[in-house]
């Protein structure tokens, strides 16, 4: 197979839809796939490689760190004519894709897309819910053509299906679980911020309004004093609250930045549980990421974090929002450490069973699925 990727986040963008396209394209290259990715300007090092085609962007109002690609359509048409791909997949609905979108209808190439986020749900930490229904109107649109839409869980399939998608499959997130462990020497982490409390609860990821960050602040606020006083929060990430929510932190709370693959590893591994309070994932990759360096993950009972954590086994599902019932699931743990290391183990055993190799290999089957059935449609 010969296939080009259409879309407007890619490395070196911090998020996991970026992460995860790299991942496909690190697959692909291993296994000898052709290939060729159409992305938003990047690094250096992403420019010179033959496989990467990029395009000026602009930051996406909604999601700065996430930059909206301003296509060349006539460069875009000599490329795919030049590589001949035997299909397209489509990560974003925007600029990037609304290209890869258009050439594969005018050159009868079949395509694909995938949906990793829920745009609308953010509206409303925007005051944009006005937006909703128009957001929904283009979606079902942009999407009609393809032969598959790839979604990362069955709760985010089954709100498209709700809104009028078809071709829905599924297409989960892996872990390497090679770097994400649980054997990275804790001494060095604590060291590294300084950390002398008898526990570390972590939260990793935006530092936005979608990711319910209100929340999490109520959770270090209210802790009782006995296990306020010996806990220490490390805030991994970056984002338009960073400033705010560090003039407001508790004093035993740290703000490290983001941090990649060893460095947030080790922090993963060094701590006692994650603390994720969001209820907009469509997947929920930090939660595996912990899993794999077997840390438990108290997070929201939402999204497709649901569908990662099984509850009172690996992890704790709380109400969205309820900050008692997030408070409760911390103290109980922290305090029974038996059952703080049984959810570790069952976290660990858990992502090593997510591998991306297998997760790539049956998208790659579901590729060629998508190619056999446009011949048909041609044939029929």
């Amino acid at each position: 197979m010969k296939i080009a990727v259409f879309s407007d986040t890619f490395t070196p963008q911090v998020n996991g839809v970026a992460k995860t396209l790299q991942r496909l394209k690190e697959y692909m290259n291993d296994h000898e796939i052709e290939c060729r990715f159409f992305v938003p300007e990047a690094s250096k090092e992403d420019s010179a490689a033959p496989s990467v085609n990029q395009f000026t962007s602009i930051p996406f109002f909604l999601y700065p760190e996430c930059r909206i690609a301003i296509p060349n359509f006539l460069q875009i048409k000599k490329q795919i004519e030049e590589f001949q791909p035997d299909l397209i997949h489509i990560a974003t609905p925007f600029n990037i894709g609304l290209a890869g979108r258009y050439y594969g209808k005018k050159l009868n190439i079949p395509m694909v897309a995938s949906y990793h986020t829920h745009f609308d749900r953010y509206l409303e930490y925007y005051d944009l819910q006005f937006l909703s229904n128009s957001i929904w109107k283009y979606m079902r649109w942009f999407h009609q053509p393809f032969i598959k839409t790839f979604v990362p869980s069955q709760e985010t399939k089954y709100e498209l299906m709700r809104k009028g998608f078809t071709n829905l499959h599924l297409w989960r997130r892996g872990v390497d679980a090679t770097i994400f462990h649980p054997r990275y020497p804790q001494d060095r982490m604590r060291a590294r911020y300084e950390i002398e409390s008898d526990y570390v609860l972590t939260y990793v990821g935006r530092l936005a309004p979608e990711k319910d960050l209100d929340v999490l602040m109520e959770i270090a606020y209210q802790l009782p004093d006995p296990i306020k006083n010996k806990v220490h929060w490390l805030i991994v990430g970056d984002g338009p609250l960073k400033e705010e929510l560090q003039q407001t932190k508790t004093t035993n709370m740290t703000f490290t930045g983001y941090l990649e693959s060893d460095r947030l590893a080790e922090v993963y591994s060094g701590s006692d549980l994650l603390v994720f309070p969001s209820k907009t994932e469509a997947f929920g990759n930090v939660v595996l990421e912990s899993f794999a360096c077997g840390t438990p993950v108290i997070g929201a009972q939402a999204g497709g974090v649901k569908e990662i954590i099984s509850h009172e086994q690996n992890g704790i599902l709380c109400p969205s929002g309820q900050t008692d019932t997030f408070i409760e699931a911390i103290v109980n743990l922290l305090c029974d450490k038996d059952s703080l290391r049984m959810y570790g183990t069952r976290a660990r055993t858990y992502a090593q069973s997510q591998s991306w190799e297998k997760i790539f290999d049956q998208l790659m089957d579901d590729y060629q699925d998508a190619i056999y059935e446009q011949q048909d449609r041609r044939y029929a």
